[in-house]
């Protein structure tokens, strides 16, 4: 049985917030389409008893959102148009890139364990750089759910247009009934 973690209060928690505009055919954190930030859970989970299984067994206790797999990041640009992402970093240390790596506003974070990442459908994502070996992840999405793989090319304009109907959470996926991802 994974050791339970216990999220960093909120109190102490470090959060970045970013709206990325749209760039060709990704489009982001658009006001049009749900408004809502790339959000960045600084060290939300203590690394001293973080593992996958420790961070799939918070998420499924919260209740928000179903872990559905442990991997790395692809390294090519994507979103996706049919649900919202919840990225809990769990081993190693990366750089990635949000909004596109051609996008004059992109936005490049590094990311190590303990780290949150809730990217709103649409918001382009990719790896740029393992700097650790072994970088991994939980990779969880609302309850009811599934994801698509969409690369901001021609003929997923429908796809774009439904993004604007996925609701937005109401509770936060780690902190419950509290959190970042309930704040304007």
């Amino acid at each position: 049985m994974a050791p339970k973690l216990t999220p960093t209060p909120l109190s102490s928690l470090r959060v970045s917030r970013h709206f990325i505009p749209a760039h060709n055919l990704i489009p982001n954190t658009t006001v049009s389409i749900q408004n809502k930030p790339l959000l960045h859970y600084h060290g939300a989970f203590p690394s001293s008893t973080l593992s996958a299984s420790a961070i799939e067994s918070h998420l499924t206790a919260v209740g928000v959102v179903e872990p559905q797999w442990r991997f790395t990041m692809y390294s090519t640009t994507h979103f996706h148009s049919t649900t919202h992402e919840v990225l809990c970093i769990s081993t190693g240390k990366a750089r990635l890139c949000f909004g596109g790596e051609d996008n004059p506003e992109k936005v490049e974070k590094e990311v190590e364990p303990g780290d949150v990442l809730i990217v709103p459908a649409g918001v382009g994502h990719r790896l740029l750089e393992d700097l650790s070996g072994g970088f991994e992840m939980v990779g969880s999405y609302p309850k009811g759910y599934n994801w698509d793989m969409c690369y901001g090319k021609k003929g997923e304009e429908a796809k774009v247009e439904s993004i604007g109907k996925i609701p937005w959470f109401k509770r936060d996926p780690i902190y419950g009934d509290k959190g970042p991802v309930l704040e304007d």
